[in-house]
C-alpha cells in the first residue's frame, strides 16, 4: 500500500507578513486627508503664489528688469536680507544661549522670563515697532545712553537689524528649548567620565544634537525677518537708498497703482526666500544624516 503524501501549506514567513503589513496603514482615512491637505494647501499657499506670477507675467521681460534692478530697489534687497541673515545668525546664538539657561538652570523668575519669551509672538507689530521706536529714539530710554558714543538706533539701517531680531528670538528659543529638554543627560556625563571637558562635552555630545534645531530656528526667523513690516517700518525711517525695507517699497508700488511692478519685487524676494530656505533645509538633513550615521 503506497503512502498518501499529504501537502502541508507553509507557514506565512515573518519577512513576507512584515512585506504585506508595511502596506497597510493603522489609521484609515489616509486618501481623504492627502487630498484635503493637497486642496488645502492649494487654496491656501499655491493659489496666491501663482497669482504673484501670473500679474508678473504682464510684464515685458525688459519691462521686468527695470522694474527689479533699479538703485532704490537694489538697495532695498541689500538691506532686507541682509539685515534678516545677521538679525536671524544674532538669535541662533544668543537665542540658544537663552534656551540653555532656561533648560539647564533653576533661578527665580524664571517662569517669568520663559514667558517673556513669547511677548514678540503676542505683541501686535505695530505696538511693537512704536515701542523700539520709542526706546532707542535719541531722547528714549537707550537712545539717549548711546548718542553721546555716536550710535544711532532709530530711523537708521541698525535699527532695522534691532527690530529683525526682536521678532525673530522666539523662533530659535522655542524650537531649541525642547530639544534640549529631551537631550540624553547620560551622553554628557559618559563623556565627562572619559576625561572630557565642558568645552569638548558641549562640541562633541550636546552641539550635534542641537544643530538641526538651531538650523531650523535660523531659517524661521530669517523667513518672519525677511517679510516683517509692522515693526520695522516705524523704527526704519524709510529713507530711500539708506533705510528703507524691500516690503514697504511694495506698498509704495501698491499705493501708486503699479501692481506688475509690486508683484515683480515680490517675485524676486519669493524667490531668494526660498533659495536660501531650500538651502538651509538642505543643510539641515544631511546634519540629521550624518548625526544618525554617527550613533549607528
Amino acid at each position: 500500500m503506497s503512502a498518501t503524501s499529504v501537502s502541508i501549506p507553509a507557514a506565512p514567513s515573518a519577512g513576507s507578513a512584515a512585506a504585506r503589513g508595511t502596506g497597510r496603514r493603522v489609521l484609515p482615512g489616509f486618501h481623504l486627508s492627502l487630498g484635503f491637505t493637497i486642496f488645502y494647501l492649494a487654496l491656501i499657499v499655491l493659489l496666491p503664489l501663482s497669482a504673484v506670477f501670473l500679474k508678473t507675467f504682464t510684464l515685458t521681460w525688459q519691462g521686468f528688469i527695470d522694474a527689479v534692478t533699479s538703485p532704490r530697489v537694489v538697495a532695498s534687497y541689500q538691506l532686507t536680507f541682509g539685515a534678516s541673515l545677521i538679525a536671524a545668525f544674532l538669535n541662533v546664538i544668543f537665542g540658544g544661549i537663552v534656551a540653555w539657561v532656561l533648560v539647564r538652570y533653576r533661578f527665580p523668575g524664571k517662569r517669568i522670563i520663559d514667558a517673556l519669551v513669547d511677548l514678540p509672538f503676542a505683541l501686535p507689530t505695530a505696538v511693537a515697532g512704536i515701542a523700539l521706536t520709542t526706546l532707542y529714539s535719541q531722547n528714549g530710554w537707550l537712545g539717549k545712553l548711546l548718542a553721546p558714543l555716536g550710535i544711532k538706533v532709530a530711523f537708521t539701517p541698525l535699527g532695522v537689524l534691532v527690530a529683525m531680531t526682536f521678532i525673530g528670538l522666539p523662533f530659535v528659543v522655542r524650537t531649541v528649548q525642547p530639544v534640549l529638554e529631551e537631550a540624553e543627560r547620560e551622553l554628557e556625563e559618559a563623556a565627562a567620565s572619559l576625561g572630557a571637558d565642558r568645552w569638548q562635552t558641549f562640541y562633541r555630545v550636546v552641539f550635534p544634537t542641537i544643530l538641526p534645531a538651531l538650523l531650523t530656528g535660523f531659517a524661521l526667523a530669517f523667513a518672519r525677518a525677511t517679510g516683517e513690516y509692522g515693526s520695522v517700518v516705524f523704527i526704519a525711517g524709510n529713507m530711500p537708498m539708506v533705510s528703507e525695507i524691500t516690503p514697504l517699497f511694495i506698498i509704495t508700488k501698491l499705493e501708486q497703482y503699479d501692481y506688475a511692478g509690486a508683484t515683480a519685487i515680490a517675485t524676486v524676494m519669493l524667490v531668494v526666500s526660498f533659495v536660501l530656505l531650500l538651502t538651509i533645509n538642505l543643510l539641515q538633513a544631511w546634519t540629521r544624516k550624518r548625526g544618525r550615521a554617527e550613533r549607528n
